[in-house]
């Protein structure tokens, strides 16, 4: 260390102790990196590596970013998957050059993925979580509790297996996962197969009970978490605890905006497992590779960043309690009905800014003047918003208003505070009002002065010297000087102190002019450090109010997402559905909210579902492939859905009852960085569904077993549908999409499943495709039509028919022995291409007639053995060509 410079010992003393993160070191105007540091920088930011004492044995590596473009910089570090932390100048240099020495620097931050709230890095309508887990050994309840620090929710839970917590880790995405040190590495490669956190593992004190009682209870200033609701939840108290601690740490206390902390339970909510999130394509969708194409992609019209993030929070945690859900159709139905005060009020969230987000900015000391100015101009048009939503007679609207701020002493001190338009730093000042403080107005009267000052002395100069072309002027190098020609150099008064020589003329300077120059420059610099000054002081008056501004960022986020699914139901015709306590499922002209926005105007097919518990409660669905089994299923899941967020629903009317869960089980699919088969993982997911569907629960199965063999695959699928028919002695509601038509036998033996099937017709060897579910089975497959509609060359599907031809006369499999096509029933232009083969061929006739004139009370044994082996021979000599061709569906 003696051999270094004094800066590059305090470089290294501040990164001893933070080794594992990118240390940026403020020196003047850039951050600095060095070492291995700068190392990794500049090959992930794409920045040049230079060297310190390029002459020296060993040159330092070193790189560097701009302090005033740090932000974008540091996101893309963060994105990476680096932990930084940002060392900055903790006193003003000026001083420490009168005192000597180096400028004293302090780490002031850490930021990892779950602590970022500068907005490069963040998504406006995507919540950004940092979440602690708690160590399920030491408790039975596992505490899991995350914080959006962008926002201040703060949400903690207590889950009861592991497997809970990771479908609950999923449904949130947290960015940033905390864990006690040497928690279960098994548990943690079962959550990275699923999502993609950053895991930081912490001291395991962080979780202590105690200490993170009194953290709690010290942040919020109470006695105690009973007024929260989470008094007895010792292990989220623990987890919750820990993200306490650890923002602390790394943000030195910068969390002031989070207020409150809300508990919450699974039972509160109905269930959406991942299967489900996927398969529904709630949040993504697989076409589309994105937003465009999903559930929220199509519903979301609201106009703020906090109606978009709270409508994302509605459809991952949707109602079960009655009322609430029908407190929010009341005030979409009254937003419906009142066209004139849903437009006027979606105009003017369109012009409310984040002000959620700019509030945490501000209370972690990052916001800029452009910051407080757009939170201003959120702030001015709530007294509007709160005079038309006084007008409100629904309940929740009503309640709304009762809470409603309109923040005017708050908005008009920024307004007198602040410039419009404000500068983007603080740096070169411009932010505060001249007319706000009378020091700062007198500086810059000063500063505003000179060039009029500057006019007057060169026109008193240019008198007293008789020279018409002398000027007084001012650059930053010399500062303010006076310029004569070199032809009247002769006319300069004694007085005048040369300053530069020039090739035509020569520059000087008088006393006077130094006297101004002193004092412009002392207001420039005063006035820089009075506006620095008073731009914190007006982020301390706006963090004192951030509580206020946080319940009416709360607020705007329900008013938008209620007034934008107002929108959506008066745009395209959603009805208000009768949601209650009963187990039916009664949908009029349902239509899936997604597909129908894809298709022209009117032309998706609407249908009609019912299911209950007493007479129609599995149904099995058949038809051909294109037909729109798929489509009628995930339709009447996304309808339920929809009604227990509150939302009114694409139909002409329904009538539902609250479901706990949905599952699904849809298309066929593998896992192979998981290891696992697209059987294993359809089983899995079949396993997952009869383990904890209730028979409060909504199930989608969608060709279930077939990623083993026919028998195997139908076995299971009958296996299923038994079960979820008589689970519990009550069932489970289900829809069941199949192409093994031999399950639509299930009707005849089980009393409340019912065949549907949807509708076609053929015409001219082709086939039309209605989309209409219909009562009855299906008895055709189709699937060589299909296989020609989706553009099989011609040689392909007539070659086929041939095959189909030979397998339903009985003759031996195409291309065995003994096959000839040309001789085959298909060349003779009469094969059937819609009959589907029989898994379990009818006896014939003879036989059953044979068995039925036995009397085996007076058989013998060996009598019996006899008929028995006649019985063989008849059959394999005549059982062959007399076997009859089955239809599909046909037993």
């Amino acid at each position: 260390m003696n051999d270094l410079t004094p800066m590059m010992q305090q470089y290294l003393e501040i990164k001893s102790k933070y080794p594992e993160s990118l240390l940026l070191y403020r020196m003047g105007d850039f951050y600095e990196l060095f070492m291995e540091d700068a190392i990794t920088a500049s090959r992930v930011l794409d920045i040049a590596l230079t060297s310190r004492d390029r002459q020296a044995e060993n040159p330092v590596p070193m790189c560097g970013v701009p302090y005033h473009a740090a932000d974008g910089y540091i996101s893309r570090l963060v994105s990476a998957g680096y932990k930084i932390a940002v060392c900055d100048q903790v006193e003003d240099p000026k001083q420490r050059e009168q005192k000597k020495g180096l400028v004293r620097r302090e780490v002031t931050r850490v930021l990892t993925p779950g602590l970022i709230v500068d907005s490069q890095n963040l998504t406006s309508n995507q919540p950004n979580y940092l979440a602690a887990v708690s160590d399920p050994g030491r408790a039975k309840q596992i505490g899991l509790a995350f914080l959006d620090i962008s926002t201040a929710e703060f949400r903690a839970t207590e889950l009861d297996s592991p497997e809970n917590l990771v479908e609950e880790l999923i449904k949130i995405n947290p960015r940033e996962i905390l864990l006690p040190e040497e928690y279960d590495s098994e548990w943690v490669k079962s959550v990275k197969s699923q999502i993609d956190p950053s895991f930081t593992y912490v001291d395991e004190v962080n979780f202590d009970g105690r200490r993170s009682l009194e953290r709690l209870t010290s942040h919020f200033k109470v006695h105690s978490l009973e007024g929260f609701g989470i008094g007895g939840m010792d292990s989220a108290i623990q987890a919750a605890g820990a993200v306490l601690a650890y923002v602390h740490e790394n943000l030195f206390g910068s969390c002031e905006h989070v207020k409150t902390i809300i508990p919450y339970s699974r039972s509160e909510f109905m269930v959406l497992d991942e299967a489900t999130v996927r398969n529904l394509e709630i949040f993504y969708s697989a076409g589309f590779q994105g937003r465009k194409g999903s559930l929220i992609g199509v519903i979301d019209l609201t106009r703020t960043a906090m109606g978009g993030r709270k409508l994302q929070q509605w459809l991952r945690y949707p109602l079960l309690n009655l009322g609430q859900i029908e407190r929010r159709q009341g005030a979409i139905a009254e937003l419906m009905t009142r066209g004139s005060l849903r437009e006027t009020l979606l105009e003017l969230l369109a012009g409310i800014n984040d002000i959620e987000r700019l509030n945490a900015r501000n209370s972690t000391g990052v916001s800029s003047p452009r910051d407080l100015i757009g939170l201003k101009k959120s702030l001015q048009a709530l007294p509007a918003m709160g005079q038309l939503v006084s007008t409100s007679e629904s309940a929740l609207l009503s309640e709304i208003a009762s809470r409603w701020d309109n923040l005017e002493d708050l908005a008009n001190h920024l307004q007198a505070a602040l410039c419009d338009p404000p500068p983007a730093t603080l740096s070169n000042g411009g932010a505060i009002n001249a007319g706000f403080h009378p020091e700062l107005e007198r500086l810059i009267r000063l500063s505003r002065d000179a060039k009029g000052w500057m006019a007057e002395y060169e026109a008193l100069q240019r008198r007293e010297t008789g020279i018409p072309s002398l000027k007084v002027r001012y650059n930053r190098v010399f500062g303010y000087y006076i310029e004569i020609s070199r032809s009247n150099l002769s006319s300069a008064p004694p007085h005048y102190n040369r300053k530069q020589t020039l090739v035509n003329a020569e520059r000087f300077t008088t006393d006077e002019l130094k006297e101004f120059e002193i004092q412009v420059l002392e207001a420039d610099e005063k006035r820089l450090e009075l506006e620095e000054q008073l731009f914190v002081d007006l982020r301390r008056t706006v963090s004192r109010e951030g509580e206020r501004v946080q319940n009416m960022a709360e607020i705007l986020g329900d008013l938008d997402c209620l007034s934008s699914l107002a929108e959506l139901a008066a745009k395209y015709d959603y009805c208000k559905p009768e949601v209650d306590l009963n187990d039916s499922i009664d949908i009029r002209d349902g239509r899936h909210p997604v597909i129908e926005r894809f298709l022209p105007h009117g032309s998706f097919v609407p249908n009609d579902l019912h299911l209950d518990q007493e007479s129609q409660q599995v149904l099995i669905v058949t038809g051909p492939n294109m037909a729109g089994k798929s489509t009628i299923l995930r339709q009447a899941a996304l309808i339920v859905l929809l009604a227990q967020i509150g939302s009114f629903v694409p139909a002409s009317e329904a009538r539902l009852g609250i479901v706990d869960r949905i599952f699904t089980r849809v298309g066929a699919s593998d896992d192979l960085a998981r290891g696992r088969s697209t059987f294993m993982v359809e089983m899995q997911e079949t396993a997952n569904i009869l383990h904890q569907a209730t028979p409060q629960s909504l199930i989608i199965l969608d060709e279930i077993g077939r990623g083993t063999s026919t028998f195997d695959g139908m076995s299971i699928a009958w296996a299923v549908a038994e079960f979820l028919h008589d689970f519990g002695g009550k069932g489970i509601k289900t829809l069941f999409a199949t192409h093994y038509h031999e399950l639509t036998e299930l009707a005849r033996h089980l009393p409340r499943v019912k065949n549907f099937n949807v509708a076609i017709r053929e015409w001219k060897q082709e086939i039309l495709f209605f989309h209409k579910l219909t009562p009855g089975s299906s008895s055709r497959s189709y699937g060589i039509q299909v296989a020609r509609l989706a553009g099989l060359p011609i040689e392909i599907t007539e070659r086929a028919k041939q095959i189909l031809g030979q397998l339903e006369g009985g003759e031996p499999a195409a291309g065995g022995p003994g096959f000839n096509a040309k001789t085959s029933n298909s060349s003779k232009g009469d094969v059937d291409p819609g009959v589907q083969l029989s898994l379990f061929q009818k006896a014939p006739d003879w036989v059953q007639n044979r068995i039925l004139e036995l009397d085996p009370d007076n058989m013998t044994p060996f009598s019996a053995l006899e008929m028995l082996h006649s019985l063989k021979e008849e059959i394999l000599k005549n059982s062959l060509p007399q076997r009859p061709r089955q239809r599909r569906g046909k037993l």
